[in-house]
């Protein structure tokens, strides 16, 4: 009986957590995707790369993927060439992706380091320098690395977290492309 009282106990004090965590509500995550919640614009990049500064008006009408990375994240690293596969399978069929670099660490902070950071792990899309955390914030992000998929419509459908999972992050573009 103690035992089956302790494991209640457990079951709601976790419930209670996963509730509370930040980043958990509001925008969508992989296993229970949101809709109608409209994608957080990209105001405050401190600097674009590999792109003029892009909006999400601008965007409508494209499937966008939206990475949260950091260059000096060994988790966004073993991330970025599935990243990179899709934006070459897909940008032709109107993907676009946008990778956030919101450094984690103060010499990630560094235009110059990241440029070079880019050039070297050949990055071709758009990426944008979030060094005052201003698109992180919006986004109610988290976590490196983290994935958000927005609809034609300009609306956050997915999310995933963390390395992995990379044949449903596929499937769902795919779905949004009209290409299931």
């Amino acid at each position: 009986m103690k035992i089956l009282r302790l494991a209640a106990a457990v079951a709601a004090f976790s419930a209670a957590l996963v509730a509370a965590w930040p980043g958990v509500s509001g925008i969508a995550s992989a296993q229970t995707p949101a809709t109608n919640v409209s994608a957080p614009d990209f105001d405050g990049g401190t600097r674009w790369f590999n792109s003029a500064p892009l909006t999400m008006s601008s965007l409508r009408g494209k499937v966008v993927l939206v990475e949260f990375w950091t260059r000096e994240c060994i988790n966004c690293v073993h991330v970025l060439p599935h990243t990179k596969a899709l934006y070459d399978r897909y940008a032709a069929d109107g993907l676009v992706v946008v990778g956030v670099h919101t450094p984690e660490y103060d010499e990630e902070r560094d235009l110059g380091a990241l440029k070079d950071a880019i050039g070297a792990l050949d990055i071709k899309y758009p990426v944008v320098a979030d060094n005052d955390n201003r698109i992180w914030n919006a986004y109610n992000n988290r976590f490196w690395p983290a994935i958000y998929l927005i609809d034609r419509d300009g609306h956050v459908v997915y999310r995933h977290v963390g390395e992995g999972d990379y044949d449903r992050t596929e499937e769902r573009i795919r779905q949004l492309l009209g290409k299931a």
